[in-house]
């Protein structure tokens, strides 16, 4: 696949894989996170903060112990480019998230490799999430 036709189609289209699958991830993060097994495949890695974990099973065990009830992301920017000859696409995403009762969003940032599952659709193989703290 041509890495320029990806990359004008991750550039130009406003409802193309990265918002697509941007808003499906953080609706389905906010309401059900057990529903985000989907996403992701027994060699896809999660890196949350220090804690990488391997295999659905154990993203999911991690992305549902965090230690909220409720979260509301709200995303500031979006972005994309090519990641392979495979038609892979790597997400990058800014933030902020409120959980629970907290009045004061967090800001974080989101990187994700999607990766064709070869059935037409994407399949998250690397995510990694990072709060970013004020500087002292």
């Amino acid at each position: 696949m041509d890495f320029n036709v990806i990359a004008q189609y991750l550039l130009a289209s406003s409802d193309g894989p990265k918002e697509q699958f941007t808003q499906f991830y953080y609706k389905t993060f906010d309401e059900n996170r057990q529903a985000l097994a989907a996403l992701y495949r027994d060699n896809s890695m999660l890196t949350f903060e220090n804690s990488a974990v391997q295999g659905v099973s154990t993203i999911i065990e991690k992305l549902t112990s965090l230690p909220f009830a409720k979260v509301v992301h709200q995303l500031a920017t979006l972005d994309a480019q090519p990641s392979n000859a495979s038609g892979g696409i790597l997400v990058m995403v800014t933030g902020a998230l409120l959980v629970d009762e907290e009045q004061r969003p967090m800001n974080y940032t989101q990187v994700f490799q999607l990766i064709p599952d070869g059935a037409g659709s994407y399949f998250v193989f690397n995510d990694v999430f990072r709060l970013i703290y004020a500087g002292s």
